[in-house]
């Protein structure tokens, strides 16, 4: 007989599925998908939020930390090295269309796929690493010069394949290494996020200009009501639901009607656009941890 304790030997739920039906299950998990909150949870997060952002930054605080962000990204990738976010582990369950494992390539068309703030490549190792495509071609750029300096160190990276680069997505114009409407997928993981809420639309107005029409783009980032938002004290506040971080980067936390608004002015057509309600715990310590992120795939007319 084994001593291993029955709920060990069940199969685990595929991510995306790990459904919470009863609380008492709350801790078998280390995290539930799509959990529903309660009016009184929603009314506290409302709460914490006014508290946090009732006084905003200064003007000459402000433009100091947008001047400097990229400055701050590179001592943050300077600490953390390729150590951060490394495990992507949802990635093709979330965004199967990034799933191109094929060998098979005697009728396929090259494809060419391009992640915008890539960091130290926790996306587009994982894209070399299970795609041996060889008409696959993956370009990624940064604004820290850091992230990819140790993007390009990394034995994984086949330069053949790929093709990586500093950018500052914020410019009007993009200097890149491919023409407009070339792409069949830009991913945007975690980026828009740390952009100057003025700038959002011209990033994603870019986006639209890049992509070839019927192509792709890709998104996740951090919702409204967010555990990080949460956590903010007061005086970290620039402007409504954009704060500064420790280590002096920056943050947004989206809605989806906002984020809708701003997708369809660029032109693109919604295929998703869900919150994904998260609940992580703590088992050792009888943690529990709310996150909420905003995921979309929107298509560029053909």
């Amino acid at each position: 007989m084994s001593d291993i304790p029955a709920d060990e030997n069940e199969k685990r739920p595929q991510f995306g599925t790990r459904l919470l039906t009863d609380t008492d299950d709350v801790f078998k998990h280390n995290a539930w998908d799509h959990v529903q909150w309660d009016e009184e949870q929603e009314l506290a997060a409302q709460a914490a939020v006014a508290k946090n952002s009732s006084s905003k930054m200064d003007a000459e605080q402000k433009d100091r930390f947008q001047s400097d962000a990229p400055k701050f990204w590179d001592s943050f990738y300077g600490i953390h090295d390729n150590r951060f976010f490394k495990d992507r582990h949802w990635l093709f369950t979330e965004f199967p269309e990034l799933n191109l494992s094929t060998t098979d390539t005697t009728e396929q068309q090259s494809r060419s796929i391009f992640e915008l703030g890539c960091g130290v490549g926790n996306t587009i190792l994982p894209l070399l690493q299970y795609s041996s495509d060889p008409k696959l071609k993956i370009f990624g750029c940064d604004f820290s010069a850091r992230a990819i300096e140790i993007l390009r160190s990394q034995p994984e990276l086949d330069e053949k394949r790929c093709e990586v680069f500093v950018m500052d997505a914020t410019l009007d114009k993009w200097q890149t290494p491919f023409e407009e409407s070339s792409q069949d997928i830009i991913v945007m993981i975690f980026v828009l996020s740390a952009i100057e809420p003025k700038k959002m639309q011209r990033v994603l107005d870019n986006c639209y200009r890049f992509l070839k029409p019927g192509g792709l783009l890709l998104f996740r980032d951090y919702g409204r009501y967010d555990l990080a938002q949460l956590r903010f004290k007061s005086g970290k506040c620039l402007e409504d639901n954009f704060y500064v971080r420790g280590d002096g980067t920056m943050v947004y936390f989206f809605t989806e009607e906002e984020l809708r608004s701003m997708m369809t002015q660029a032109g693109l057509k919604e295929e998703q656009l869900i919150v994904d309600r998260r609940l992580q715990v703590n088992r050792s310590r009888g943690l529990k941890m709310y996150r909420v992120w905003i995921q979309a795939k929107f298509r560029k007319p053909l």
